[in-house]
């Protein structure tokens, strides 16, 4: 052998890397086609795993499986116990609402997810083209709920401490008391409104409109499904059960302006007829219809503030001319041959300190009552600046009310009700 290449060999493995470069090349091709393999797989899994999510968050009428565990013989007993259901999906033609267990082509799924998209902008549509009556609200899955308070079950158990003010100032039970309205819109946009400003608002009724037989009809309905929600729930009295069935007052009050609805009139006959007193609370934005208004058993003005500049920061109203408005509203209230009352809410650092306005708007209205309550905060708003900071406490709402009857001395203190941070002011005739 050459000694010069033996030592060749020996002192230089790098000669033999490059002898043998091909094969590693080779290597790492193979390498790096692996590896890029194995990042596509990963990939597809995050895809699927996404687009899972995507639909569960959707709550489409699918479920989500693994076709490599899935095995058809598997559903084969299930689909012959319900033959008749399959067949009547096929027969018209809704295979598109498939149940739970349903299996869905991922091609098929942009489909569905347009149409149920444009379904739920429909049933969104179609409830506000629907009359603006609600006497229940909505829970987190849209379903319709009663909304039951405190007083309420506190009314079925016992009624005291707790209690809904209108027992403590007019001897109204709440499990007897329907409280409703026929008109969600409004010609305000409070800053405490416990809407939070979802509700239409407008000068002028321009909706779908229920006749009053049907609102009456399914208020009352709504109130016993509410009541019956109590069947059974421990220190509920069954006395006071059977009474809640039947109505026996409607307070018109629950959000809205109740005046707004066209058939108000007919719809207080109705309620009369049937012997259910009633409560009707208007913001004072409608003289006209004041003036037109058929007797109520209550009349209410919602007197927001005492001067323009406030009334306005607070009420928010949608006519220009509101203060006329305003002012013209309480007057046809003193003109107003039934029982009156004022609803003074009051908003800490808003609308505390104008005392004297104050009592020239009651010698203007004449009110036989004066309801005055510390706001409610009903929660953060984008559509108000509204705080904690804003509701006063029952103790500066008991000293406003001691100074503004010292500035009208034909009222009177009649009641407190601390649990409702309000107080009731009575006149003295």
């Amino acid at each position: 052998l050459d000694p010069s290449l033996e030592m060749w060999d020996l002192s230089s493995p790098l000669i033999s890397l490059w002898i043998n470069r091909f094969y590693i090349y080779m290597g790492f091709a193979f390498g790096i086609s692996l590896w890029i393999c194995v990042q596509i797989v990963i990939k597809k899994q995050g895809f699927a795993t996404i687009l899972a999510e995507a639909v569960t968050s959707l709550d489409l009428p699918v479920a989500i499986i693994d076709l490599k565990e899935y095995d058809p013989d598997d559903h084969l007993v299930e689909e012959e116990e319900e033959p008749g259901e399959n067949t009547s999906e096929e027969e018209f033609g809704t295979e598109d609402h498939q149940g739970l267990n349903s299996v869905v082509d991922v091609e098929d799924l942009g489909k569905i997810m347009d149409r149920v998209k444009k379904e739920k902008k429909e049933k969104e549509q179609q409830e506000e083209k629907t009359s603006l009556f609600r006497s229940t609200g909505k829970n987190e899955d849209g379903e319709r709920r009663a909304m039951i308070t405190p007083a309420l079950r506190e009314a079925l158990t016992k009624q005291g401490r707790g209690g809904c003010y209108k027992h403590t100032f007019y001897g109204i039970e709440s499990h007897r008391c329907m409280e409703t309205t026929p008109s969600l819109a409004c010609a305000n946009k409070c800053v405490f409104c416990w809407r939070h400003h979802t509700n239409p608002v407008g000068t002028e009724w321009r909706w779908k409109m229920d006749q009053p037989e049907v609102i009456l009809k399914e208020a009352m309905e709504n109130h016993q499904n509410m009541i019956k929600q109590f069947k059974g729930v421990p220190g509920v009295q069954a006395e006071r059960f059977e009474e809640g069935m039947t109505v026996k007052h409607c307070a018109l009050s629950l959000v809205g302006e109740p005046i707004m609805y066209p058939e108000i009139n007919r719809f207080l006959k109705l309620l009369h007829h049937c012997k259910i007193s009633s409560f009707l609370v208007t913001n004072a934005q409608f003289p006209m219809e004041i003036r037109n208004l058929k007797p109520v058993t209550q009349l209410y003005v919602s007197v927001d503030a005492s001067t323009k500049d406030s009334l306005k920061k607070i009420d928010r109203p949608l006519f220009k001319d509101f203060w006329q408005r305003f002012l013209d509203s309480l007057k046809a209230l003193a003109a107003k041959q039934q029982r009156t009352v004022y609803r003074l809410t009051l908003v800490k650092a808003w609308n505390v300190d104008e005392l004297q306005a104050y009592a020239q708007l009651v010698s203007l209205g004449n009110p036989d009552f004066i309801e005055v309550k510390g706001v409610t905060y009903c929660g953060e708003s984008s559509a108000s600046s509204l705080t904690m900071a804003n509701v006063p406490w029952h103790e500066e709402v008991v000293r406003f009310v001691r100074e503004l009857v010292e500035l009208i001395p034909d009222y009177e203190i009649s009641c407190e009700h601390e649990h409702s941070n309000c107080l009731l002011i009575a006149h003295k005739k």
